[in-house]
């Protein structure tokens, strides 16, 4: 009996130390160094088939302004912007893992969505 409790505290030592490194969170700034005006900013696993809810609510965030997300479950994430006039851009698979990522968005990707080049 004293060997299979000593076996259980191990086990749990060892999940509970390896519990953080699965659980890990991320700070992410986003910033707008387009000419438009984002109204709607979503955010999904890239495994997930759907969309979730609007980070921006009903902010809107203009040129040079900034947004940050914390405690972001770190993955890979397809993110959806939507601008003033309506035009919608996915960016695919945008790692965001760590305490100081940041992802920009600029003319060039939003052009590049509606297939300018």
């Amino acid at each position: 009996m004293k060997k299979l409790t000593k076996l259980t505290l191990a086990a749990l030592l060892v999940c509970s130390v390896a519990a953080p490194a699965f659980a890990r969170k991320a700070t992410v700034k986003i910033i707008n160094q387009s000419k438009w005006e984002i109204h709607h900013l979503f955010l999904s696993s890239t495994e997930e088939e759907t969309w979730g809810p609007d980070q921006l609510e009903d902010e809107i965030l203009t040129k040079g302004q900034s947004l940050t997300l914390t405690k972001i479950p770190c993955d890979l994430y397809d993110i959806k912007v939507v601008d003033e006039d309506g035009d919608e851009c996915v960016i695919e698979q945008v790692d965001l893992c760590g305490d100081d990522s940041y992802w920009k968005i600029t003319d060039k990707d939003l052009l590049e969505c509606e297939g300018y080049q």
